[in-house]
């Protein structure tokens, strides 16, 4: 390898790393039983950071002139998302770890109370290690947006297999037997998944048109990124299951997905803003697709909801005044409170 690399010409630490990992995949193809873990052989962090250092002048994106970092507005925005990215850090640090924001990261409650009736849930390896990876990233979320416009105490939150049993027999407008558990294992749990961060997208894809400072800009272009790919692996890990029944019902992924959906744009009362995994071909990107991982209108642009319409969907009452659902007391912040 010394010899290989002595011989290519002058490259930077980012190419060189890239050299690397592409002659270790080669002996893996070649040789598969060799174990080669590229993360086991190198000090990765070292080779990384000067990739990570953002604080050169010319790695940076220049302020507009005559624009604040934070604007009232965006405060209120940005605060109010932080009632869906609690929601998001319990539910997955729960699911993958078995405890939450209290033993994780406690500074970030603000005092607020704990979730009700949360767990572990029930899953395999793989499974885990992607609700535990999206778990973290909601932390992250979190920090950074009390950060830059201020935090709000978590507010009292229902993650109880008994709500969302309530939520599937509405869908489904009947009642299941036995009780939907989000818990129960791989499958559930994604479908539960499947529910919460879709509607943290839409929010921040409807914020948008209205934040005004740079640096909220910024923060929330950030985080619809990560709250996009992540509804976009649930969205896939449940189309590679669409026809697989969801046990112990009669019912399959697909289906699942369609009944929650209807249900979602049927309590925020503005619209189709929202479709299940699969989709007539008339109604998918350009008329021409069934598939449906990415959920969007028929220009292929993300939906947008208003946080009115969120509230509407997770109080499950359709009135952003009566709340109920994931907030048996409501939502914290200026624009949850002023409804109640």
């Amino acid at each position: 390898m010394s010899i290989i690399v002595s011989k290519l010409p002058s490259l930077s630490i980012s190419q060189m790393l890239l050299v690397i990992l592409i002659f270790l995949g080669s002996i893996r193809l070649v040789y598969p039983s060799i174990d080669l873990n590229p993360f086991d052989r190198i000090d990765v962090l070292t080779l990384l950071k000067p990739v990570y250092d953002t604080n050169d002048p010319n790695c940076q994106s220049p302020n507009p002139p005559g624009v604040h970092p934070v604007y009232n507005i965006d405060i209120n925005l940005l605060q109010f998302a932080q009632n869906i990215e609690h929601l998001e850090a319990d539910f997955f640090l729960w699911g993958a770890l078995g405890f939450g924001l209290d033993e994780v990261a406690p500074e970030l409650t603000l005092g607020g109370p704990p979730p009700i009736g949360v767990r572990k849930a029930n899953l395999n390896n793989l499974t885990e290690n992607i609700i535990k990876e999206f778990a973290y990233e909601e932390i992250g979320h979190l920090r950074i947006i009390k950060k830059t416009v201020g935090g709000l105490p978590r507010p009292l939150m229902d993650l109880s297999p008994n709500f969302f049993a309530k939520i599937v027999n509405k869908a489904f407008e009947r009642d299941l037997e036995p009780p939907f558990d989000p818990y129960r294992d791989n499958l559930s749990y994604m479908l539960a998944s499947y529910i919460i961060p879709y509607l943290g997208l839409n929010g921040y894809v409807g914020a948008n048109s209205q934040i005004k400072g740079y640096a909220s800009r910024r923060l929330l272009a950030g985080l619809l990124g990560v709250e996009s790919g992540q509804d976009a692996v649930i969205r896939t890990y449940l189309y590679e299951r669409q026809r697989n029944r969801v046990q112990p019902y009669n019912f399959t992924v697909a289906e699942f997905t369609n009944r929650i959906s209807t249900l979602r744009n049927n309590l925020g009362k503005c619209g189709v803003k929202d479709e299940g995994i699969v989709v007539p071909p008339e109604l998918g990107a350009e008329g021409n697709s069934s598939t449906n991982i990415l959920s969007a209108n028929a220009d292929s642009i993300s939906y947008a909801r208003s946080p009115e319409e969120i509230l509407r969907i997770l109080y499950d009452t359709g009135d952003e005044r009566v709340p109920g659902g994931f907030y048996p007391k409501g939502g914290n912040g200026q624009i949850a409170r002023s409804y109640l």
